[in-house]
């Protein structure tokens, strides 16, 4: 048998980082987190060789004291928790002490660090484990990182790194979302001396959204401002003409982290589901904020995962408020944008411009968290501080009242009195008194000032509505009043069937029996009547009355088959989406000519619906052509 030893000290720390130090992005996003964690409201990131041969990492933090400079190296020594019950109520990005430790296991670290109560600063070095000098040196306050020659000490890591270029694009990523998720601090990413990413500082996430991605997506967002019991959640998400074929636009951030959450996600996706087509998923910056009982961060190393104690709270949050939001505005695309087939723009060592972007107002709570830290750290600046920020907020609040003048109340702030499911109402109340100041098409009060055109293709309808042509698919249309008025039948019990003479047969499998049985009442509610046959067969006797005639064999098979691909979701789920598949049986195709009276009856129910801008798949019912788009088309305007 081998015999057992105790590993030795170098080994042990250098297995160790392997948890943490997987790439330069793990050493990048550790160390930044560290800086954040200091109070920083500067932070300069600098890369060269994708971070491979030079990390440094620069803030003007709190800084290390001198004689903690060595504990600070040593593993599980930490500034963030003291006991085991801390790990529940973790505020700060870094916990476990095992940063500095790992990194400088596998690198030559250079420390320079000063507090603001010290004549001079402090020179550290470390180089695979082992201090090679701590010496005086003139330093500004905060701390600057130097990270050279990363894995020299285990070239076998150092081989399953990617290109410098791919480990440079990494650590921009991680700049990007770190810009994101803490507008309040000025951020600086360098790689190999050009400066790719800057920010100010200055709260203004939009202005940060617009640098990294661009004018299409910061002219196509729409703002979200919750607050409930001390749970936030504010931010931007994407309008659905900003969509796209994957998840990497999809960013959401816990208490000041970056986290991926299937939770999360899943509440996202199913907000938007009746916004998007199949496989297409949506734009978010979401910024949630939540007491550190109902979380659980230390689940992995790299700190990217993250557990909640209330899943179902914290789903209906994100869902609900995303619901709603999309729910009560006009949701139109342009006719002449296709952001489809538009690159993803992002903007490198370009200044913002101010007049293109509308400031954004919903972080104004963390703006004087933000300033309250600035002055505690220099108290002489406090009153001069407090002068400017009262003065921009009386500004602030002028141009929105004079912009909103006919609304009392332009607070986007909500407040309830509990953080559960049912806790909404004033979200949809604030809601609905947002939406008052957009002008929209579709909605009842305008139907006399709405003109009815013509048809063309026998399949487009073309409205016209004050400065605007519309376009609506007569098809996606239908679906659409067809999708809601099979849900308010559902909801209401009031579906009909239609007894069928003779009942169709069909043969199943041992699993779609089993699917028939646990579906058996949902099938009922939407009138179907479905009978044992005799071994593997089942009669059907009735369908329900709007789907009579529509091939009702191929139908059921098809939605059998989706059934049986989809058995681990919910049967509410599940129904909804054949509810929709259903829709499109029935509706109107394109190429079937309609009178003007069923296109007026059409847009009417069209009015009457709750989103009216997309068919149950996600496809745009109706695009729009401004008067303005027309006439620079035609050279009329330049």
């Amino acid at each position: 048998m081998p015999e057992i030893q105790v590993l030795d000290q170098s080994t042990i720390d250098k297995i160790a980082a392997g948890e943490v130090v997987e790439k330069p992005f793990s050493v990048v996003k550790e160390l930044v987190e560290n800086a954040i964690d200091a109070g920083s409201t500067a932070i300069t990131i600098e890369i060269k060789d994708g971070g491979i041969s030079f990390i440094r990492i620069t803030d003007n933090g709190c800084g290390i004291d001198r004689d903690q400079i060595e504990l600070a190296f040593l593993r599980h020594s930490t500034s963030k928790i003291r006991h085991v019950e801390d790990l529940l109520m973790i505020s700060s990005l870094g916990f476990r002490g095992e940063a500095l430790s790992s990194i400088s296991a596998v690198s030559q670290v250079e420390l320079i660090t000063k507090t603001a109560d010290s004549l001079v600063g402090s020179r550290y070095e470390i180089h695979g484990g082992n201090k090679e000098a701590f010496e005086e040196i003139g330093a500004p306050n905060g701390t600057t990182i130097v990270v050279r020659n990363l894995f020299y000490n285990t070239p076998a890591r150092k081989k399953f790194l990617k290109t410098a270029t791919t480990e440079g694009n990494y650590i921009q990523s991680l700049a990007e979302r770190l810009a994101l998720s803490h507008p309040e601090i000025s951020f600086k990413f360098i790689n190999n001396n050009q400066i790719k990413l800057q920010t100010s500082g200055n709260c203004n996430l939009k202005d940060i959204i617009y640098q990294i991605y661009g004018k299409d997506i910061a002219s196509n967002l729409i703002e979200i401002s919750y607050e409930s019991n001390g749970t936030v959640l504010d931010g931007f998400i994407g309008k659905p003409i900003i969509s796209r074929g994957n998840r990497q636009y999809e960013n959401y951030f816990v208490n000041g982290r970056y986290v991926k959450s299937n939770l999360i996600s899943r509440a996202i996706e199913q907000a938007y589901k009746n916004f998007l087509m199949q496989h297409k998923y949506p734009f978010t910056i979401l910024s949630a904020s939540f007491e550190g009982k109902y979380l659980d961060v230390n689940v992995h190393p790299s700190k990217m995962e993250i557990r909640f104690s209330k899943e179902e709270e914290v789903y209906q949050l994100f869902y609900k408020v995303i619901s709603d939001a999309l729910s009560n505005r006009e949701l139109i695309p342009s006719a002449s944008e296709d952001s489809d087939n538009k690159k993803d723009v992002k903007l490198v060592n370009k200044t913002v411009d101010k007049r293109a972007v509308k400031p954004a107002e919903p972080f104004e709570k963390k703006r004087i968290e933000h300033e309250k830290k600035i002055a505690e750290k220099n108290e002489k600046q406090l009153d001069n501080k407090l002068k400017v920020n009262n003065s921009l907020t009386e500004n602030k609040k002028e141009r929105t009242i004079y912009k909103n003048k006919s609304n009392e109340n332009t607070s986007v702030i909500r407040e309830d009195n509990n953080f559960s499911a049912g806790s909404y109402d004033s979200v949809q109340k604030d809601n609905n008194q947002l939406s008052m100041f957009e002008e929209k098409l579709l909605q009842k009060s305008n139907r006399d000032e709405i003109k009815i055109i013509g048809q063309v293709f026998d399949t487009y309808w073309i409205i016209e509505y004050r400065e605007c042509m519309y376009i609506i698919d007569q098809h996606a249309a239908h679906e659409k009043v067809l999708y809601e008025r099979m849900l308010r039948l559902l909801e209401n019990k009031e579906f009909t069937s239609q007894m069928l003479n003779p009942p169709i047969v069909i043969t199943v499998s041992a699993n779609e029996a089993q699917i028939l049985k646990d579906y058996k009442v949902q099938f009922e509610q939407i009138g179907f009547e479905i009978e044992p046959f005799g071994g593997k067969e089942f009669a059907i006797r009735a369908v329900p009355g709007n789907l009579y005639g529509l091939n009702e064999r191929e139908l059921f098979i098809e939605m059998l088959d989706d059934l049986s691909d989809n058995a681990a979701k919910t049967a509410p789920d599940t129904v909804l989406d054949k509810i929709a598949v259903m829709s499109c049986k029935a509706a109107v195709k394109g190429n079937m000519k309609l009178s003007y009276s069923e296109a007026e009856e059409l847009l009417s129910e069209l009015m009457e619906l709750e989103n009216p801008y997309n068919c149950p798949h996600g496809r745009p019912v109706i695009v729009s052509i401004s008067k303005k788009d027309m006439e620079k088309k035609f050279k009329r305007i330049v």
